[in-house]
Protein backbone atom coordinates (compact mmCIF):
# COMPACT_ATOMS: atom_id res chain seq x y z
CA UNK A 1 0.00 0.00 0.00
CA UNK A 2 1.17 3.22 -0.98
CA UNK A 3 0.25 6.85 -0.90
CA UNK A 4 0.30 8.33 -5.04
CA UNK A 5 2.61 12.36 -4.17
CA UNK A 6 2.24 14.65 -7.17
CA UNK A 7 4.81 17.67 -7.52
CA UNK A 8 0.94 19.53 -7.37
CA UNK A 9 0.46 18.21 -3.24
CA UNK A 10 -2.08 15.92 -4.50
CA UNK A 11 -1.87 12.70 -2.47
CA UNK A 12 -4.07 9.88 -3.40
CA UNK A 13 -4.61 6.29 -2.55
CA UNK A 14 -6.68 3.85 -5.38
CA UNK A 15 -8.51 0.70 -5.01
CA UNK A 16 -10.17 -1.62 -7.61
CA UNK A 17 -12.51 -4.73 -7.39
CA UNK A 18 -13.69 -7.13 -10.26
CA UNK A 19 -17.39 -7.66 -9.71
CA UNK A 20 -20.39 -9.13 -11.77
CA UNK A 21 -22.84 -7.29 -13.67
CA UNK A 22 -23.54 -5.40 -16.21
CA UNK A 23 -22.47 -1.53 -16.28
CA UNK A 24 -25.88 -0.32 -15.38
CA UNK A 25 -26.42 -2.76 -12.50
CA UNK A 26 -22.92 -1.53 -11.13
CA UNK A 27 -23.80 1.69 -11.15
CA UNK A 28 -27.19 1.05 -9.21
CA UNK A 29 -25.06 -0.52 -6.04
CA UNK A 30 -21.98 1.91 -5.86
CA UNK A 31 -24.32 5.39 -7.44
CA UNK A 32 -27.44 5.29 -5.29
CA UNK A 33 -28.68 5.35 -1.85
CA UNK A 34 -29.95 2.27 -1.51
CA UNK A 35 -27.37 0.52 -3.65
CA UNK A 36 -24.90 1.64 -1.42
CA UNK A 37 -26.99 0.90 1.62
CA UNK A 38 -27.16 -2.66 0.79
CA UNK A 39 -23.50 -3.56 0.91
CA UNK A 40 -21.57 -0.82 2.80
CA UNK A 41 -23.56 2.16 5.50
CA UNK A 42 -26.61 3.86 5.47
CA UNK A 43 -26.48 5.97 2.41
CA UNK A 44 -28.67 9.33 0.92
CA UNK A 45 -28.57 11.46 -2.10
CA UNK A 46 -29.46 15.11 -2.04
CA UNK A 47 -31.13 15.81 -5.59
CA UNK A 48 -31.83 19.03 -7.29
CA UNK A 49 -33.88 19.44 -10.52
CA UNK A 50 -33.39 15.22 -10.49
CA UNK A 51 -29.73 15.71 -10.29
CA UNK A 52 -27.47 14.53 -7.25
CA UNK A 53 -25.61 17.59 -5.58
CA UNK A 54 -24.88 15.91 -2.36
CA UNK A 55 -24.13 12.29 -0.67
CA UNK A 56 -24.74 11.70 2.69
CA UNK A 57 -23.37 8.68 4.75
CA UNK A 58 -24.01 7.16 7.85
CA UNK A 59 -21.49 5.44 9.64
CA UNK A 60 -23.14 5.52 12.94
CA UNK A 61 -24.61 7.72 15.72
CA UNK A 62 -23.03 11.18 15.44
CA UNK A 63 -20.46 10.19 11.97
CA UNK A 64 -22.67 11.57 9.54
CA UNK A 65 -20.53 12.44 6.17
CA UNK A 66 -21.66 15.07 3.76
CA UNK A 67 -19.94 15.66 0.80
CA UNK A 68 -21.26 17.75 -2.44
CA UNK A 69 -21.43 15.80 -5.64
CA UNK A 70 -18.98 17.51 -8.17
CA UNK A 71 -19.25 15.33 -10.78
CA UNK A 72 -22.09 13.12 -12.62
CA UNK A 73 -21.67 10.75 -15.30
CA UNK A 74 -24.25 7.18 -15.43
CA UNK A 75 -22.94 4.71 -15.55
CA UNK A 76 -19.54 5.32 -15.52
CA UNK A 77 -18.05 8.07 -12.97
CA UNK A 78 -19.36 10.49 -10.45
CA UNK A 79 -17.42 12.20 -7.87
CA UNK A 80 -17.54 14.17 -4.90
CA UNK A 81 -15.92 16.37 -2.14
CA UNK A 82 -16.42 16.65 1.64
CA UNK A 83 -14.85 17.53 4.81
CA UNK A 84 -11.40 16.18 5.80
CA UNK A 85 -10.93 13.43 8.44
CA UNK A 86 -10.29 14.53 12.07
CA UNK A 87 -9.24 17.77 10.70
CA UNK A 88 -7.16 16.84 7.52
CA UNK A 89 -7.89 18.96 4.34
CA UNK A 90 -10.77 18.40 2.49
CA UNK A 91 -11.33 15.09 0.83
CA UNK A 92 -12.43 14.34 -2.74
CA UNK A 93 -13.64 10.98 -4.02
CA UNK A 94 -14.43 9.13 -7.44
CA UNK A 95 -16.01 6.24 -8.07
CA UNK A 96 -15.76 4.65 -11.37
CA UNK A 97 -17.54 1.46 -13.51
CA UNK A 98 -15.48 0.32 -16.42
CA UNK A 99 -16.47 -2.48 -18.06
CA UNK A 100 -15.06 -5.51 -18.89
CA UNK A 101 -15.70 -8.83 -20.64
CA UNK A 102 -17.60 -11.75 -19.19
CA UNK A 103 -20.12 -10.11 -17.62
CA UNK A 104 -17.94 -8.27 -15.38
CA UNK A 105 -17.50 -4.45 -14.44
CA UNK A 106 -14.33 -3.21 -12.63
CA UNK A 107 -15.01 -0.92 -9.86
CA UNK A 108 -12.57 1.72 -9.08
CA UNK A 109 -12.72 4.51 -6.10
CA UNK A 110 -10.16 6.73 -5.88
CA UNK A 111 -10.12 9.01 -2.84
CA UNK A 112 -7.57 12.24 -2.81
CA UNK A 113 -6.45 15.39 -0.78
CA UNK A 114 -3.60 17.90 -1.73
CA UNK A 115 -1.13 18.91 1.37
CA UNK A 116 2.42 19.81 2.00
CA UNK A 117 3.24 17.18 4.06
CA UNK A 118 3.11 13.84 5.22
CA UNK A 119 0.81 14.40 7.67
CA UNK A 120 -2.39 12.71 6.40
CA UNK A 121 -1.08 9.70 4.25
CA UNK A 122 -1.80 7.35 7.34
CA UNK A 123 -5.44 8.12 7.29
CA UNK A 124 -5.50 7.51 3.51
CA UNK A 125 -3.80 4.17 3.63
CA UNK A 126 -5.80 3.15 6.69
CA UNK A 127 -8.97 4.32 4.29
CA UNK A 128 -6.91 2.01 1.23
CA UNK A 129 -6.76 -1.09 3.69
CA UNK A 130 -10.12 -0.68 4.72
CA UNK A 131 -11.80 -1.18 1.11
CA UNK A 132 -11.14 -4.96 0.40
CA UNK A 133 -13.15 -6.02 3.21
CA UNK A 134 -16.32 -4.20 2.34
CA UNK A 135 -15.68 -4.61 -1.59
CA UNK A 136 -15.83 -8.50 -0.80
CA UNK A 137 -19.46 -7.91 0.66
CA UNK A 138 -20.31 -5.75 -2.84
CA UNK A 139 -19.42 -8.57 -4.96
CA UNK A 140 -21.34 -11.16 -3.08
CA UNK A 141 -24.61 -8.61 -3.01
CA UNK A 142 -24.16 -8.30 -7.21
CA UNK A 143 -23.25 -12.59 -7.32
CA UNK A 144 -26.57 -13.69 -5.14
CA UNK A 145 -29.19 -10.47 -4.02
CA UNK A 146 -28.41 -7.84 -7.01
CA UNK A 147 -30.94 -5.29 -7.37
CA UNK A 148 -32.31 -6.09 -4.03
CA UNK A 149 -32.50 -3.78 -0.99
CA UNK A 150 -31.39 -4.38 2.57
CA UNK A 151 -31.45 -3.46 6.13
CA UNK A 152 -28.38 -2.96 8.16
CA UNK A 153 -27.53 -4.32 11.83
CA UNK A 154 -24.31 -3.70 13.39
CA UNK A 155 -22.74 -4.09 16.95
CA UNK A 156 -19.85 -4.08 19.17
CA UNK A 157 -19.75 -6.02 22.29
CA UNK A 158 -16.23 -6.01 24.67
CA UNK A 159 -14.22 -8.86 25.43
CA UNK A 160 -11.51 -9.27 27.90
CA UNK A 161 -8.19 -10.57 26.60
CA UNK A 162 -5.97 -10.49 23.37
CA UNK A 163 -7.62 -10.10 19.71
CA UNK A 164 -6.35 -13.74 19.22
CA UNK A 165 -8.58 -14.22 22.20
CA UNK A 166 -11.51 -12.16 21.13
CA UNK A 167 -11.87 -14.27 18.11
CA UNK A 168 -11.16 -17.61 19.79
CA UNK A 169 -14.72 -16.38 21.35
CA UNK A 170 -16.61 -15.28 18.98
CA UNK A 171 -16.06 -18.24 16.49
CA UNK A 172 -16.68 -20.64 19.60
CA UNK A 173 -19.82 -18.75 20.27
CA UNK A 174 -21.32 -19.09 17.13
CA UNK A 175 -20.02 -22.65 15.82
CA UNK A 176 -17.50 -21.29 13.44
CA UNK A 177 -14.32 -23.21 14.61
CA UNK A 178 -12.34 -24.84 11.68
CA UNK A 179 -15.30 -23.24 8.82
CA UNK A 180 -13.51 -23.00 5.62
CA UNK A 181 -14.88 -20.82 2.42
CA UNK A 182 -17.51 -22.69 0.48
CA UNK A 183 -18.50 -24.84 3.70
CA UNK A 184 -21.99 -24.86 5.07
CA UNK A 185 -22.12 -23.44 8.34
CA UNK A 186 -25.53 -23.40 10.93
CA UNK A 187 -25.26 -21.48 14.52
CA UNK A 188 -25.45 -23.60 17.77
CA UNK A 189 -28.90 -24.10 19.18
CA UNK A 190 -28.33 -21.68 22.37
CA UNK A 191 -27.87 -18.60 19.98
CA UNK A 192 -30.36 -16.71 17.56
CA UNK A 193 -30.87 -19.34 14.48
CA UNK A 194 -28.26 -18.63 11.54
CA UNK A 195 -27.29 -20.29 9.10
CA UNK A 196 -25.33 -19.69 5.75
CA UNK A 197 -22.22 -20.68 3.38
CA UNK A 198 -18.81 -18.96 4.46
CA UNK A 199 -17.71 -16.62 1.85
CA UNK A 200 -14.39 -15.25 3.47
CA UNK A 201 -12.47 -16.69 6.36
CA UNK A 202 -8.85 -14.99 7.60
CA UNK A 203 -7.10 -15.02 10.63
CA UNK A 204 -4.62 -12.13 10.02
CA UNK A 205 -6.75 -10.10 10.20
CA UNK A 206 -9.43 -11.94 11.92
CA UNK A 207 -11.92 -11.80 9.93
CA UNK A 208 -15.37 -13.63 8.65
CA UNK A 209 -17.84 -13.10 5.98
CA UNK A 210 -21.16 -15.25 5.99
CA UNK A 211 -24.07 -15.62 3.04
CA UNK A 212 -26.83 -15.92 4.79
CA UNK A 213 -30.05 -18.25 4.34
CA UNK A 214 -31.19 -17.94 7.56
CA UNK A 215 -33.14 -16.16 9.55
CA UNK A 216 -33.51 -14.64 6.12
CA UNK A 217 -31.38 -14.27 2.98
CA UNK A 218 -28.30 -11.91 3.36
CA UNK A 219 -24.89 -11.16 4.01
CA UNK A 220 -22.98 -11.27 7.98
CA UNK A 221 -19.37 -10.06 8.87
CA UNK A 222 -17.40 -10.76 11.67
CA UNK A 223 -14.14 -9.45 13.33
CA UNK A 224 -12.24 -8.50 15.90
CA UNK A 225 -10.19 -5.05 17.48
CA UNK A 226 -7.68 -5.09 20.11
CA UNK A 227 -10.72 -5.26 23.20
CA UNK A 228 -14.03 -5.88 21.36
CA UNK A 229 -15.75 -8.22 18.69
CA UNK A 230 -17.56 -6.65 15.95
CA UNK A 231 -20.37 -7.68 13.72
CA UNK A 232 -22.52 -6.36 10.89
CA UNK A 233 -25.54 -7.85 8.71
CA UNK A 234 -27.23 -6.76 5.68
CA UNK A 235 -30.64 -9.07 5.63
CA UNK A 236 -31.87 -8.68 2.33
CA UNK A 237 -35.70 -8.20 1.62
CA UNK A 238 -37.07 -10.59 -1.85
CA UNK A 239 -39.88 -8.15 -2.37
CA UNK A 240 -37.65 -5.36 -2.71
CA UNK A 241 -38.37 -3.44 0.64
CA UNK A 242 -35.58 -3.03 3.30
CA UNK A 243 -37.29 -5.38 6.30
CA UNK A 244 -36.12 -5.85 9.90
CA UNK A 245 -35.47 -9.25 10.71
CA UNK A 246 -35.25 -10.93 13.87
CA UNK A 247 -31.21 -11.02 13.95
CA UNK A 248 -29.66 -10.36 16.60
CA UNK A 249 -25.73 -10.79 18.41
CA UNK A 250 -25.60 -13.49 20.85
CA UNK A 251 -25.50 -12.47 24.61
CA UNK A 252 -24.34 -13.88 27.63
CA UNK A 253 -20.93 -14.50 28.99
CA UNK A 254 -19.12 -15.50 26.13
CA UNK A 255 -19.56 -12.72 24.34
CA UNK A 256 -20.67 -9.85 26.49
CA UNK A 257 -23.11 -8.01 26.22
CA UNK A 258 -24.60 -5.80 23.22
CA UNK A 259 -23.26 -2.61 23.56
CA UNK A 260 -23.88 -0.80 20.29
CA UNK A 261 -26.26 -1.90 17.85
CA UNK A 262 -28.81 -0.23 15.40
CA UNK A 263 -30.88 -1.33 12.36
CA UNK A 264 -31.73 0.66 9.46
CA UNK A 265 -34.57 0.76 6.69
Amino acid sequence: MSVKKESSGRRSIQVEVEVPGTPEEVWRAIATGPGISSWFVPTEFEERDGKPVAVTMNFGPGMESRAAVTAWDPPRMFAAQGEGWGGSPPIATEWSVEARTGGVCLVRVVHSLFASTDDWDNQLESTESGWPGFFRTLRIYLTHFRGQRSAILQFVAPVAGTEAEAWDTLTAALGLEGLSVGQRWTAPADVPALSGVAEYVSQSPYDALLRLDKPGPGVAAGCTGRTRVSGGAFPIAGDGTPKRRALVPPKGPALGRETGAHASG
